[in-house]
């Protein structure tokens, strides 16, 4: 046998689209992957109810604000309106499950559906528009549901909510958080692994393509108004799922709780997390999610020797939310995940990382 011919090409080449775009770089990627979703099925049964709440939360503000990140991240848009959308979504499964009888299964998906029309009205002005004066119609367009949540007494109840009743499935009622996990988990898998086809997709490289240079992407044929449109609809999707979720497990949806705070919140996840990163969107869920828990935890330390800090608690949370945004921007602008791909860089390539 010939030196050239036992010896194995090193390096990474990669000769067709297909594996370029690949969900998994490798098969031990993707057996991880199965790997920790397995694993997460045996959270309900050794996690606390503590961990467990921190987790649903992560599901279900996590598919919400993978949504934002099609439309900031991957199709170079923006919305400050976010968790209106959110709201939205959750009001409408209590809408659907109160006032028609739909069960709670099927309202969740219809209620994504209800709010990704909304959002496709909200997105006809982002086929023209852009930069400051679509964040400007985004932001009405948070006040207007807000307004709307207020008055629609049919929809929303009013200043007096709306109660949402428990997931039921075959008579079974996932009325406790350890059951309520899985049905938030099941979720998650399929919206995320749902966006990483969509982003493998022709849809997925036009709006790409919008985002980095809408000029050229219109010479090679692509409609801009409806991506624009269609990312504003399909992030809506998402939101109203998430929102679905989020009602469903308190049991009540107010509209107090759908303010532009929470859409700074949403922004601040995938700026964290990292732009048009995926995986990135659920890294920088968890960083907010658990941001204030470790502001809690802080000052709880120092209540001792300063009580005053525990009546400030509110207020330092909405600051740690507001620096953690800057200092992401001037530190580490793209997010999370950036620093996780140096960090597997680094290890791929140790001894010789340089």
């Amino acid at each position: 046998m010939s030196l050239g011919s036992s010896m194995r090409p090193c390096g990474d080449f990669r000769t067709k689209y297909a594996s370029d775009m690949t969900i998994f770089a490798t098969p031990v990627t993707r057996y991880l992957a199965v790997a920790f979703i397995i694993a997460l099925l045996f959270v309900p049964l050794v996690g606390s109810p503590y961990v467990l709440n921190l987790m649903i939360q992560i599901g279900y503000y996590g598919i919400a604000a993978l949504g934002l990140n099609l439309v900031v991240g991957f199709t170079g848009q923006i919305s400050l309106g976010h968790s209106a959308f959110f709201g939205f979504g959750a009001f409408a499964s209590a809408w659907l499950n109160n006032s028609l009888g739909i069960p709670v299964f099927f309202a969740i998906p219809l209620a994504g559906c209800l709010t990704m029309l909304a959002g496709l009205l909200v997105g006809i002005p982002a086929g023209r528009i852009k930069g400051l004066y679509l964040a400007i119609a985004t932001l009405a367009s948070q006040f207007i549901l807000e307004d709307f949540f207020a008055r629609a007494n049919w929809f929303t109840g009013g200043s007096s909510g709306a109660m949402a009743e428990y997931f039921t499935l075959f008579g079974y009622a996932f009325d406790t958080d350890q059951s309520y996990f899985y049905v938030v988990l099941f979720y998650v898998v399929l919206m995320f692994t749902f966006t990483s086809n969509l982003i493998r997709s022709r849809d997925g490289r036009a709006l790409i393509a919008v985002r980095d240079h809408y000029l050229s992407a219109e010479i090679m044929g692509i409609n801009l108004t409806w991506y624009r449109v269609m990312s504003f609809g399909i992030s809506a999707l998402y939101a109203g799922i998430g929102g679905a979720l989020f009602g469903h497990y308190l049991g009540f949806v107010s509209a107090e709780g759908f303010t532009i705070i929470l859409s700074i919140q949403f922004l601040a996840m995938i700026i964290i997390g990292g732009l048009g990163s995926i995986y990135g969107t659920i890294l920088g869920t968890i960083f907010m999610v658990l941001l204030p828990e470790l502001m809690e935890w802080s000052t709880g330390l120092f209540s001792g020797m300063m009580p005053d800090l525990v009546q400030s608690l509110a207020y330092i949370k909405e600051m740690a939310i507001g620096l953690a945004i800057i200092l992401f921007l001037i530190f580490e602008p793209e997010g999370l995940a950036h620093r996780w791909k140096r960090i597997k860089a680094y290890w791929k390539l140790y001894p010789f990382s340089y």
